[in-house]
């Protein structure tokens, strides 16, 4: 009666709360548990995140600027250079004349943050007289202080020598009656550049969105599927508690419950996470067959063939399980003979190669279960094409192999 009743307890569902600390309330009070992690989940790395999308957009605002100063002044650079080759005869200076040249065009790029904002405030997209008439007047503004501008420099700096006006207005009026079409021409030109900027801008944030939404999703399915494997062992391991009770193996039935205890604690201090090492995937694995073999004990035995250098690589979060599961439940426990599961890891260059072997026959009309169903989703969320995943028949019994790319785990990186 009272192990009847601890079964009960241990399978009946309990509802528990997470607050953002990762506390739980309700059954088990007081008691920490570890709850999935979310990357948003502290006031503290928000904060970060806005700081660095803050610093990403104040970068690439400088950058802006001097792509815009360095546009400019190249284009100056060009038109004097161009002018000072067609008047090579009459001997002016170089330097002078580039410089006269860079200072017009680099008018421009001072007026561009005002274009750019009269463009915020009166966007052309969709055109409405009054933005059309706001930037009709801005560039007919422009265009005459430019020429004043151009006008100044001509006289100031005479980069013609004599043959340059002499005074302001004799080179004002040309300049700003025959420049007029250039100058509007050029404050389209300011304008598209500041609506291709914009447009640019939201097409990066729209793509940043959709890379959230779709990280989001990829998190949400793998934690999906990772809830569905630990009920999926965990009911299984109390059914087998329960065998072990009617049959009155009360010391096996305890031992059963501390390594089921081995395998929620597991669960629940790699929740959330997608990758661990090896060797902690071997641990509990091994802690698994030796719940099974109790189960077993006269006709089930299991090995474990990992090489040392390779305890250090990553794999999946609980892919050894439910294929050592899968091995117990269609080979071991099919036949009254004596069985054997062997687990097996090697390294093929650049691919991890994982493999769990069976005593027993490969059935013709098989249909995978839910952990195998569960360990192939999660390996094609986690890895694409990037991997593989065979289930075979081989000499003496069955090989289900995974075939993983090489890495190391977060830990070991970061030791």
């Amino acid at each position: 009666m009272r192990w009847s009743c601890l079964i009960e307890q241990l399978a009946r569902p309990r509802i528990v709360e997470y607050d953002l600390a990762g506390r739980g309330r309700g059954a088990g009070r007081g008691r920490r548990l570890a709850a999935p992690r979310t990357r948003f989940a502290a006031a503290g790395v928000g904060g970060r995140l806005v700081a660095a999308h803050w610093g990403t957009v104040e970068r690439r605002r400088n950058l802006i600027w001097i792509l815009s100063l360095s546009f400019w002044t190249a284009v100056g650079l060009l038109c004097g250079l161009q002018i000072w080759i067609s008047m090579f005869a009459h001997g002016h200076s170089l330097w002078r004349v580039l410089a006269y040249q860079v200072l017009i065009w680099e008018a421009w790029f001072v007026v561009s943050p005002g274009i750019g904002w009269l463009a915020r405030r009166a966007p052309l997209v969709p055109p409405t007289r009054r933005s059309v008439a706001a930037h009709l007047a801005a560039a007919l503004v422009i265009a005459p202080v430019h020429s004043a501008w151009w006008a100044m420099l001509l006289v100031q700096m005479k980069p013609y020598d004599a043959m340059g006006s002499q005074h302001f207005m004799e080179a004002f009026r040309p300049i700003a009656f025959s420049g007029l079409p250039l100058q509007l021409c050029f404050y389209c030109g300011v304008l598209a550049a500041q609506y291709a900027m914009e447009y640019y801008d939201k097409y990066r944030d729209r793509e940043r969105v959709a890379a959230r939404l779709e990280v989001s999703l990829f998190e949400a399915r793998l934690h999906a599927l990772e809830l569905q494997i630990q009920p999926h062992f965990l009911f299984n391991t109390l059914n087998s508690i329960s065998a072990l009770v009617r049959t009155a193996r009360d010391r096996d039935a305890v031992t059963m419950i501390a390594g089921l205890s081995d395998l929620l604690r597991y669960s629940l201090d790699h929740a959330g996470e997608q990758r661990v090492s090896l060797a902690a995937e071997l641990a509990i694995t091994e802690r698994y067959l030796e719940i099974e073999r109790l189960r077993f004990p006269d006709r089930m035995a299991f090995e474990i063939d990992v090489a040392a250098v390779l305890l250090r690589a990553a794999v999946p979060t609980l892919v050894l399980q439910p294929l050592a599961e899968n091995a117990i439940r269609h080979g071991v426990a099919r036949v009254a003979a004596p069985g054997r599961v062997r687990i097996r890891a090697y390294r093929d260059g650049n691919r991890l190669c994982l493999e769990v072997f069976n005593t027993g026959t490969l059935a013709v009309d098989r249909r995978a279960g839910v952990g195998l169903r569960n360990t192939m989703d999660r390996l094609r969320h986690l890895y694409g094409s990037d991997h593989s995943f065979e289930l075979r028949a081989v000499d003496g019994g069955v090989v289900a192999s995974v075939t993983l790319p090489w890495s190391l785990a977060a830990e070991v990186v970061e030791r």
